[in-house]
């Protein structure tokens, strides 16, 4: 399966019947324009949410049940569907390289980027609604009853998250700080590699020579 140009994957537009009218762009718009009190807006809407301190910003995200209502659950498990019906590979073997190839892809971005803080908060929510619409798009593919959640679909055997665990919330917050680890990691490695480049002086180099001297 290919990437598209934005680092999305390619969907198919589900029949006009089959789709919600709610988005997922609405939820979150009316958790941010809930107020101060996000217990209660978290409680009432059906949506988690991640304080984000290094912005000061409130992230929100919609559990995976919540986020079968939306419009945009239809036309990303309809389109995906699709693409492991239409395959040569069995669904199964397809979503697994999906996964792998998706969580590497969005780590590798993270690594890169400016601001892990700025990155996390731009890619959270999309990354983890995929991931829940390939395993409901496996599901559908095959005819069956979509994951409940009391299980663990077989394409997440060797995913590193519990992506259904607390609602999705164990999820978000452990890819939250994997995201910004990888960012951390990366400035280390970059830090390291600068000190190893950096000309040795002078002085320096007869220091180690006396040392050596003296062994």
């Amino acid at each position: 399966m290919t990437i598209n140009e934005d680092h999305t994957f390619p969907t198919r537009k589900p029949e006009p019947d089959t789709m919600s009218t709610t988005t997922l762009a609405d939820l979150l718009a009316g958790a941010d324009a809930a107020g101060h009190d996000h217990a209660a807006t978290e409680k009432n809407s059906g949506l988690q949410h991640i304080h984000n301190h290094a912005t000061g910003s409130i992230v929100w995200f919609p559990t995976w049940k919540k986020y079968r209502e939306t419009a945009d659950w239809s036309v990303a498990v309809d389109g995906l569907a699709g693409d492991f019906s239409s395959g040569t590979a069995p669904a199964e073997e397809s979503a697994s390289e999906l996964l792998a190839q998706d969580l590497d892809l969005l780590l590798t971005r993270a690594a890169a980027s400016g601001d892990a803080n700025i990155f996390v908060q731009e890619n959270l929510v999309q990354h983890l609604t995929r991931t829940w619409a390939v395993g409901d798009a496996v599901a559908k593919a095959k005819g069956q009853d979509l994951p409940t959640g009391t299980t663990t679909p077989s394409i997440f055997a060797d995913y590193p998250y519990d992506v259904y665990a607390q609602d999705g919330g164990v999820f978000a917050t452990t890819l939250w700080n994997d995201i910004i680890d990888a960012r951390r990691n990366q400035a280390i490695a970059e830090e390291a590699a600068r000190k190893a480049l950096k000309p040795v002086s002078r002085k320096a180099l007869k220091n180690a020579a006396r040392k050596a001297a003296r062994r």
